[in-house]
């Protein structure tokens, strides 16, 4: 089943906060996770991906730092900040009631 667009658009920033709440990852690395945890239903490409992490820093909910790789080539990888953090614990709270909701009105009686 394929997401709407609506759909990921309005969950992104919560999905990328959650991913880099465990650890710190490059943003390839964070594709690949997002379509793993969500076993091939989420699948950023690059074109909403990296928008979507500029976006996020510039909030400060998220920081980035360059790594210089063996072979020469850099990359970039992204932290989640404490005010990143708290916006997660807020936006997960306000998930599960939206989803309680949902699941009492999709469910019969």
């Amino acid at each position: 089943m394929e997401p709407k667009r609506d759909l990921l658009k309005g969950s992104s920033n919560s999905l990328l906060l959650s991913l880099l709440d465990g650890k710190t990852m490059y943003g390839y690395q964070i594709v690949k996770e997002l379509e793993a945890r969500s076993q091939g239903y989420f699948k950023f490409k690059e074109g909403t991906l990296y928008p979507a992490l500029h976006r996020l820093e510039k909030s400060g909910l998220i920081s980035s730092k360059w790594e210089l790789l063996a072979n020469g080539r850099q990359r970039r990888n992204y932290n989640i900040t404490a005010k990143g953090r708290a916006t997660l614990a807020q936006e997960k709270t306000q998930w599960l009631d939206f989803f309680n909701a949902i699941s009492l009105v999709l469910q019969p009686k």
